[in-house]
């Protein structure tokens, strides 16, 4: 496997994913260390409390909004998974520069550093909502993609993307919400017809581990996961509580993309997801061999009903 005996570094690695990559990684491969960078002093302790004594585990405080920090921090580092963002869809819109500051900035620190110290491949963790955004959060993820992608002209360091949605389990999941509320007997639901797409945690640290062993530079790469209307999920959750519709949020949508139809004249499937290709001629054709071609006009929606988890 491509991370035995190599020293990885996951940025806003005291998150979900990183507790759960983390573990992974020490379960399951061999890892020189896990280098843990955050700005959270807290929840590093709390993290160290599960990890600290396993010594290839090491914590480091740094901001992705610090260029110097990311060079100091990625010294030796071969693989940088990039999980480090500001994520909660209506305080980022609420706070439009701070997002940008944080995701996109920040991006090109972790780019920046990333070629300075010749780490051999980065993979960064995009979201559904970087497809046709609505709000600052999606927005500012579709820019970080386009990093990502066009970081590759360099020819040292490998960049690509992972792309998915809503992650069960994660700490700005719905899903914990309704469990608590489900004691109420009350489920608060923002519109009946809203639909998403939904991945395990485990899912998607399986997804991103495949996705650095297969990535050659610019691809976003795509899980087929489920896809659920909430209403439905909630009924699951809490099925005699009642539910309350409170409305959408600021910069919320009824449903979201994982591929367009503009994307997909360049993605292929490779069975158990979908892989898009860079445009750029330079990279050369194709980047991948196998899987297929997709159909014109192709679409990868929540709301399609036949979207199947296929993992």
């Amino acid at each position: 496997m491509i991370i035995d005996n190599k020293a990885v570094l996951v940025t806003g690695g005291t998150g979900s994913f990183g507790r759960a990559f983390t573990r992974r990684l020490l379960d399951q491969y061999h890892p020189r260390v896990i280098r843990i960078v955050s700005r959270g002093e807290n929840l590093q302790h709390e993290m160290q409390e599960e990890f600290g004594s396993d010594t290839r585990v090491r914590f480091m405080v740094g901001d992705i909004r610090s260029l110097e920090r990311m060079r100091e921090l990625f010294n030796g580092i071969d693989i940088v998974v990039h999980a480090a963002a500001l994520k909660e869809v209506v305080s980022c819109e609420y706070n439009p520069s701070e997002t940008v500051e944080t995701n996109v900035f920040g991006t090109m620190n972790v780019i920046k550093a990333a070629l300075d110290r010749d780490v051999d491949r980065v993979i960064a963790i995009s979201t559904d909502k970087a497809v046709y955004p609505s709000n600052s959060y999606g927005k500012s993820k579709a820019v970080m993609e386009s990093l990502m992608t066009q970081a590759n002209v360099h020819f040292r360091t490998k960049f690509s993307c992972t792309r998915y949605g809503n992650v069960i389990g994660s700490s700005r999941s719905v899903i914990p919400i309704w469990e608590k509320q489900r004691e109420s007997g009350v489920l608060t639901l923002t519109d009946t017809r809203m639909t998403r797409f939904w991945i395990t945690l485990d899912q998607g640290v399986d997804f991103v581990i495949q996705c650095l062993e297969r990535m050659r530079g610019g691809e976003i790469f795509v899980p087929k996961i489920l896809s659920r209307r909430l209403v439905d999920v909630a009924k699951e959750i809490a099925p005699n509580a009642k539910l309350k519709v409170i409305g959408i949020k600021p910069g919320e949508k009824l449903d979201e993309t994982l591929i367009t139809p503009e994307e997909a004249r360049h993605t292929r499937d490779m069975s158990t997801y979908y892989m898009i290709e860079p445009e750029f001629s330079f990279w050369g054709e194709p980047l991948n061999p196998g899987g297929k071609p997709l159909p014109e006009g192709f679409t990868y929606s929540s709301n399609i009903p036949e979207i199947k988890d296929e993992n």
